[in-house]
């Protein structure tokens, strides 16, 4: 018995060492489960998910499963620290109320083809409560049952202390302009005491809300009186890119932007895009888009959470044969910016050209095609969307904050900007 005793509570360190180290993401881990979105509540405006601390908005976290058959599904709120690994506060130090509850707000879609459930709950809520600054990683599971985790929900909460002034120019230490922006941006602490800035401080920084090539900083260039400086970093120099590529499903019957035709096989309804066009020999041109994000919407619809049906969405990107060193994906906030199976394109020989399908629910999506090197971490978009210095890109700053003997990285300042 304390044989069987002392495995167990080695089983529990381990897992919990495990769960500590685990980097924690947005992403759904069950095919039935579509459309996770996490967005300011009531609100139209196409923002990352961050909220104020005691601040008055809310966020809204809703997805769709591919019934009508109910299910119980619960969800749980973790602290995470800058790097998105676990903090080690207790659940009492982060949260009033309840650390996890049912979700029991949900809408059975109406004369869809495809049958879901729509899935919705709120944070803050008069059940739970968020009491300090940071990140934080919402796990929604089934039937009680962690093990059964659906989906991972994530996001950020700021106590504005500090403010950060920054701007992005062509010209780089690799080239002038061409195809990199560089991002310089100082942070200014006004009244707010920062002891030793090279050790207390880290700085994370997204292009487009991706996480493939995210930056993280640990100390500044260098300090001046009023202000700390982060300039001429080769780590934030980016590839500009180009603006995304755009397709609209508002309606089966009328074809939206960037479809060149919908079919319907008794099953499904299929969406199938025009043949993109390799972009590596345009020139620049500016056009409308929304830096990755997308909106769920449907023609003359009272409510398109529950009325928007789903379609097959078919990518092709001709290309008389396929990169050998590498693997081609389909980037943008509906894949939740992350290169893995999920994203991944494939090429058919017969046809010759890159293919990719998703089941998607109907809306304005943006999205683009991004190429991995073998080996790399983060995809580049110079082979096939072309890379140009004047790219209008959204960059966010997250300044976090861990003085000497806290427990945890402090949220100080939020600043998402557009370049012009």
């Amino acid at each position: 018995m304390k044989y069987k005793t002392l495995i167990s509570v080695l089983l529990a360190i381990v897992t919990a060492a495990t769960a500590g180290s685990q980097t924690y993401y947005t992403h759904i881990s069950d095919p039935d489960i579509k459309t996770l979105r996490i967005r300011l509540a009531d609100s139209d405006r196409l923002e990352r998910p961050i909220l104020e601390l005691d601040g008055s908005d809310v966020l809204e976290i809703s997805f769709d499963e591919l019934s009508h058959e109910p299910h119980y599904y619960t969800y749980t709120v973790y602290h995470c620290n800058a790097d998105w690994t676990l903090s080690d506060l207790n659940s009492n130090e982060y949260l009033s109320g309840f650390t996890t509850l049912d979700i029991d707000d949900y809408l059975l879609s109406e004369n869809t083809q495809q049958l879901y459930t729509h899935y919705t709950f709120r944070l803050p809520n008069d059940d739970m409560q968020l009491k300090i600054s940071g990140n934080y990683a919402v796990r929604i599971y089934e039937d009680g049952d962690q093990e059964n985790t659906v989906a991972w929900a994530c996001f950020s909460v700021v106590e504005p202390c500090v403010s950060v002034t920054s701007v992005v120019r062509g010209n780089t230490d690799i080239e002038l302009n061409k195809r990199y922006q560089q991002l310089d941006f100082d942070i200014n602490p006004g009244t707010y005491n920062i002891s030793d800035p090279f050790t207390e401080l880290t700085v994370l920084v997204r292009q487009n809300g991706r996480i493939d090539n995210q930056v993280y900083l640990n100390k500044p260039t260098f300090v001046e009186a009023g202000r700390l400086r982060y300039i001429n970093n080769r780590q934030l120099i980016f590839e500009g890119g180009n603006e995304y590529r755009v397709f609209d499903l508002l309606s089966e019957y009328i074809l939206g932007t960037g479809v060149e035709k919908v079919d319907f096989d008794r099953t499904y309804y299929h969406a199938l895009l025009y043949p993109s066009e390799i972009l590596t020999s345009s020139t620049y041109s500016t056009s409308y888009d929304a830096n990755g994000q997308f909106v769920i919407n449907r023609e003359d619809a009272y409510d398109s959470d529950v009325e928007a049906d789903y379609m097959w969405v078919h990518f092709r990107l001709p290309m008389a044969q396929p990169f050998f060193d590498g693997t081609m994906h389909v980037g943008g906030d509906f894949n939740y910016n992350i290169i893995d199976a999920n994203s991944l394109m494939t090429y058919d020989n017969e046809t010759e050209q890159y293919v990719y399908a998703k089941y998607l629910k109907q809306g304005g999506y943006n999205f683009q095609y991004w190429f991995l090197p073998k080996g790399a971490r983060t995809a580049t978009l110079q082979r096939t969307e072309g890379s140009y210095w004047q790219t209008q890109n959204e960059y966010a700053i997250y300044v976090y904050h861990r003085p000497f003997g806290a427990r945890y990285d402090r949220l100080i300042c939020y600043s998402a900007f557009t370049n012009n």
